[in-house]
């Protein structure tokens, strides 16, 4: 649950969005991607959010559509554009993001009483992010769709996703994660997203008060730490890591994402932490080495391939 928009990503690397020459054109937003990402894993997957009533959302639509992810709760608002998203590509860590939300998203304009609770709290995992915490009535329908979560399926996620565009300051953001996190069952998120929720930096800090939410319903913490890997805290205990697969890093934005989708695949096959770890880290380095973020996204030979040979540089596949 949460955004969905048009990724224009620049065909010319190493230039900025003034000398850029031609685009591409593909489906964006986190949960986008993550719904993806599952769906490449086998995995039924579904969306909840908004477009506008514009090409760009008819294209959506189809792109979602080719996928195998389910859009019957992808819904129009007449009176806003459809999302664009601009980067701009400096490998092998440098890619600005440029949002075009204005006057406002449609995605943030998903309301309480349109969701469909029967079908959230069907759903074996639920995913909502940080994002959809930044304005009403997103903020809202968010919330009420955590706690419909409560005891039911799997995972609840809140993927942190922390983007400062889109808040005043973080001191304004951190009692909505609060909330949120009281309902999630997983939290996950990379560095800078833990300190703006919880205050704490240092990762085991960070699992830590995760974990220690209030509401104590976080069972399981994950926290990705870019080229160090990635951290998994789990509330019985259990602790894993997993260095990241090297790559030849063309585009880093999509990596988190892979990596969400993979996480999901784990967590439904039920297994263990470290080989759920290693496979999205996988999954993370061979979009990290790709262009763009959604057709980018690996299926299980690709995986499989990326951890015997011990690089995320793979091919990729038509």
């Amino acid at each position: 649950m949460g955004r969905l928009g048009v990724d224009l990503y620049p065909l010319q690397t190493g230039v900025g969005l003034d000398r850029v020459e031609s685009f591409g054109k593909f489906l964006g937003g986190s949960p986008a991607n993550v719904a993806v990402a599952a769906a490449r894993l086998g995995r039924r997957t579904a969306l909840v959010s908004r477009t506008g009533a514009d090409p760009f959302g008819a294209y959506l639509h189809r792109e979602l559509a080719g996928f195998g992810v389910d859009d019957r709760w992808v819904t129009e608002v007449a009176a806003l554009p459809t999302p664009l998203t601009f980067c701009e590509v400096f490998p092998p860590d440098d890619f600005p993001l440029y949002f075009y939300r204005l006057p406002g998203a449609p995605d943030l304009e998903i309301h309480p009483h349109e969701l469909d609770l029967d079908a959230i709290r069907a759903a074996r995992v639920f995913w909502a992010t940080g994002t959809g915490l930044c304005a009403e009535p997103s903020r809202t329908a968010t919330l009420e769709a955590l706690r419909a979560r409560s005891g039911a399926g799997e995972a609840t996620v809140l993927d942190l996703d922390w983007r400062p565009m889109f808040w005043t300051d973080p001191a304004e953001a951190r009692p909505h994660y609060a909330e949120a996190l009281r309902h999630a069952t997983v939290a996950v998120g990379n560095l800078d997203e833990c300190e703006v929720a919880t205050g704490e930096r240092d990762p085991d800090a960070a699992a830590r008060a995760l974990l220690a939410s209030d509401g104590g319903t976080v069972r399981l913490a994950v926290v990705k730490q870019g080229p160090k890997g990635v951290l998994a805290l789990a509330a019985d205990g259990t602790r894993a890591e997993a260095p990241p697969l090297p790559v030849e890093v063309v585009n880093g934005l999509g990596a988190g994402d892979a990596f969400g989708g993979a996480l999901v695949h784990g967590l439904l096959a039920g297994w263990d932490l470290e080989r759920t770890l290693r496979h999205a880290n996988a999954a993370g380095a061979i979009v990290a080495g790709r262009l763009a973020c959604s057709s980018a996204m690996p299926g299980p030979a690709e995986i499989a391939e990326a951890l015997a040979t011990g690089t995320g540089t793979i091919p990729e596949r038509g």
